[in-house]
This record gives structure tokens, C-alpha cells and sequence, in this order.
């Protein structure tokens, strides 16, 4: 199917300003699709509130705005450019919100400007709560008992029904933004409270708690052909309980066996096709590290975070090919570098992502990591072990070490270092590979961290090497 030709001008809505917990990753996303846009022939508007980004450069698009990312603004833009069509997944959270908000206000009707890629069906259905939840149930995949309250008051109810612990998931909101676990009432009133209030749609999802199982992402596109592929998946050292923006993350996966990476694939490709999604995916699951049993977490109808790593780590340009399927192209009319954008990538390296906090200029805050992204970006390193890639990674963090140890954490008591496996902060790592200089027993940490055994023998490994 070839590229549209009923549309000339589209409107590309960007990520907004850096901010704790929300990374640089999407001005690499939007910087790619509209450079794709205007190779394709189109006119390519963007709007985006931040000046220190390459994706506002003039040569990136045909006309930019700086200017807020707000309902009052967009709408005046589109009101003077009339686009005829606006791309609203290549800005994360705050370009799906924004566009949702331009529909429902009637200023898309209003102006004749249709979406492009996925429609805001798919994304009610995927970033709604209980629209998700009936979708899960509809197509067999196993979700968590859950429900959705509105209200504190519900959610104290809610919470006592499932039974604590719980973990909370606002609706619409990124990085894990007014989420946590609670694990009594405690603890789950104040949380509730701030959930409601930053999820712009006043809900909140209360649902049972599997911390400590282990967490993997899949990176899936499909186009309106319905072809999809899965373009690689990726897993967190840290277990379920860590947002996946904080935790060590490496692809591909290093512990699946054959069976639970085929299953997980055909898990994720089911519900991108359920969902109707064009374009790139991110679909993340719990599993159960003794067993087969998984749980879908969650599904991003749009270029994500772990978009731009999966881009990067794999050669496959994610945000370019999305940005030509919502234009009308399919993936075996796009062209890559060797092959066309329907044949999966295959890695035969190890690629490892750290994220980079900013505690070294907010030295007052709560280096305690837990759903809540608290990272402003992050490193990633190739080599042909994970040892190679990790160590390159440590090194690439610029942040006083160039192998796993903290001089600081030379002085500090054991039983110091185990309250950091007990709650983990951004330093677990480095806690982890001095205990074990110490002589502490991997089966010890990997009960007390729930990471895999495979990646603590594997440090103990680079302990034993640097003796």
C-alpha cells in the first residue's frame, strides 16, 4: 500500500522539557519520525516546549514551535498551520494526553484534522484501566486481580478486597508518575490521594502486588496489514518492583528458556493485534520465576521509553518505520538498511542499559527506588558477555566509578550494605559486588534482591576476576 497522498501537512506534537522521571528518550523518537516525514514528501509542523533539544532545530522540521505544550496553545497552532492530520505517539504520555484532549474538545472536527497510526480507540483501550483489564480478560491473557477506583474511599475498599500488598497505577500518567505500593492503610491513604491527583483521568488502578517477580519487556510494531513482528525483548535485572526506566536493563534476555521467550512473543503480538495498534509497541509482563505462569503489567500504544533503547540496542529504527506506517506504508514496503522493516532483528551481542539519577545535584532527596521513575537518562553498552557490556556501562556512567566498587562503601558495615538489598537505591549494584568481595553468599543476596541467580554468579564472576 503506498504512502497517503490525501494529506500534505502533519502536526507532530513533542515530549515537552526534561524532568525528573521522564528522560530525553522521546526527542530521539520524535527527531526521527519527523526527519522519515519529510523524506517521504510531507510538510512536517512540530510543536514542542523545549529549546534545548536537537528536535526543535529547524532543519528537523518545516515549521516549529516553541511554545507550551496546553490545550490553549496546540489548538492555536492547528487553528492557524490546518494541518490535516496530527502524529501524537512520538511525544510520550504528553502528546497522547494532549491529542485526546484536542478530540474531545471538537478541535480536530473543528479544523478537519484527522490522527494518524493508532487510532483513540486503541489507546483508551490500552491506557484505560478497566478498558484495559476487559481487553486482557476478553483475549485469555492472565492479568492480576485489580480494580479501578475513583476515590480514596475506594481505594481503601478496593485494596482490603485483594488484599494487601497492593500496588497502585494511575491512569495516563508516565514514569510510574503518583504510583507505589502500599502495604496497609496506612500507607495506602496518602498514596491514593496523590494517585487520584495526578492521573488526569481521576483514576487509579489498585492491584495485587508480585514484587520480586521478574519483569521483560517486548518491542512489537504492526502495521494495517496486520503484520507485526517483534523486534526484541528486554529484561530487568531488578525484579518487578523497580520502574523499568530505573532498573539495569539488558536485551535480549539472558534468562528466558526457549518456551518462556516463545510464550511472552505470542502474548505480546496477540494484544498489539487486539488492541489495533499501528506502529511501535511496548508490551511488559511479570513472570513468575518458578513457573510458567506470567501476567501482562502493561501495554504503551505509542513510541515508549524503552522504544529508543530497543531502537539503539537492535539497529531497527522504531520511530522512523512508525512514522511511515501511519502515513499508509507497510512494513514490507519500507526499506532498511539490508532488509525490509518486516524481518525481525536477531542479536548476537549483549546490550546493557544503567540508568543515570541526578542524587549528585538533589543530595537531599530519597535515593529509594520503587515504581516511580526517579531517573533523568541513562547509559547503554554492547559487547559480546554481559560482563563486557555491563562494565562498559559502569564506566559510561560518569558517576565516580569505573568498575563495580564505591570507595565510599569501603568503610561501610555489612549490615549497611544489606539494608541496600533490603531497599534498593540506585547503588544496589555496587553493594551487591562489595558484599560479595566480603565473601557473602550469592544464594543469600539473590533471596534478598530476588534478581536472578544467573546475573549475581555473574558479578561474583567479575569480583573473583578483579582479585
Amino acid at each position: 500500500m503506498p504512502k497517503r497522498t490525501d494529506i500534505r501537512k502533519i502536526l507532530v506534537i513533542g515530549s515537552g522539557p526534561i524532568v525528573i522521571g521522564q528522560a530525553a528518550e522521546f526527542d530521539y523518537s520524535g527527531t526521527q519520525a519527523c526527519l522519515a516525514l519529510r523524506e517521504a514528501g510531507y510538510t512536517v509542523v512540530l510543536v514542542n516546549s523545549n529549546p534545548a533539544t536537537i528536535m526543535t532545530d529547524t532543519d528537523v522540521a518545516d515549521r516549529v514551535y516553541i511554545e507550551p505544550l496546553t490545550l490553549e496553545f496546540v489548538a492555536r497552532i492547528i487553528r492557524k498551520e490546518r494541518p490535516d492530520a496530527l502524529l501524537p505517539t512520538l511525544g510520550g504520555q504528553t502528546g497522547l494526553n494532549l491529542a485526546m484532549q484536542l478530540a474531545k474538545k471538537g478541535v480536530l472536527g473543528e479544523c478537519r484534522c484527522e490522527i494518524l497510526g493508532t487510532g483513540f480507540d486503541a489507546i483508551e483501550r490500552a491506557e484505560d484501566r478497566e478498558l484495559f483489564k476487559e481487553l486482557c480478560t476478553a483475549t485469555g491473557e492472565p492479568t492480576l486481580p485489580s480494580d479501578v477506583a475513583t476515590t480514596v474511599a475506594e481505594a481503601y475498599e478496593k485494596a482490603r478486597a485483594i488484599g494487601y500488598p497492593v500496588v497502585l497505577r494511575p491512569a495516563f500518567t508516565l514514569g510510574g508518575t503518583g504510583g507505589g505500593f502500599a502495604e496497609n492503610d496506612a500507607e495506602l491513604g496518602p498514596l491514593a490521594e496523590n494517585a487520584l491527583r495526578l492521573s488526569p483521568a481521576g483514576q487509579v488502578l489498585v492491584e495485587k502486588s508480585i514484587k520480586g517477580y521478574k519483569e521483560i519487556e517486548y518491542e512489537v510494531i504492526r502495521d494495517r496489514n496486520d503484520t507485526a513482528l517483534a523486534i526484541c525483548n528486554m529484561e530487568n535485572v531488578d525484579p518487578v518492583g523497580i520502574h523499568t526506566g530505573d532498573s539495569i536493563v539488558v536485551c535480549p534476555s539472558q534468562t528466558l528458556t526457549n518456551k518462556e521467550y516463545h510464550m511472552l512473543r505470542d502474548a505480546a503480538l496477540r494484544l498489539i493485534r487486539a488492541l489495533g495498534i499501528e506502529g511501535g509497541c511496548n508490551v511488559q509482563f511479570a513472570l513468575d520465576p518458578g513457573s510458567f505462569r506470567y501476567y501482562v503489567i502493561e501495554v504503551n500504544p505509542r513510541v515508549s521509553r524503552s522504544s529508543a533503547l530497543a531502537s539503539k540496542a537492535s539497529g531497527y529504527p522504531i520511530a522512523r518505520v512508525s512514522a511511515l506506517i501511519a502515513v499508509g506504508f507497510t512494513l514490507d514496503e519500507i526499506a532498511l538498511a539490508n532488509t525490509p522493516a518486516s524481518f525481525e532483528p536477531a542479536l548476537d551481542y549483549v546490550v546493557t542499559k544503567i540508568a543515570r539519577f541526578p542524587f549528585d545535584k538533589f543530595d537531599k532527596a530519597s535515593r529509594l527506588l520503587s515504581t516511580q521513575m526517579k531517573a533523568t537518562g541513562e547509559v547503554m553498552a554492547v559487547g559480546r558477555t554481559f560482563e563486557e557490556s555491563l562494565l562498559k556501562a559502569v564506566r559510561s556512567l560518569e558517576a565516580g566509578a569505573n568498575c563495580l566498587r564505591l570507595e565510599k562503601f569501603d568503610a561501610a558495615s555489612d549490615a549497611e550494605l544489606w539494608e541496600i538489598l533490603r531497599n534498593p537505591t540506585d547503588e544496589r549494584l555496587f553493594a551487591i559486588a562489595e558484599l560479595l568481595r566480603r565473601g557473602a553468599p550469592v544464594r543469600r543476596i539473590c533471596r534478598t534482591t530476588k534478581i536472578d541467580r544467573f546475573f549475581v554468579e555473574k558479578l561474583a564472576g567479575v569480583v573473583s576476576f578483579e582479585r
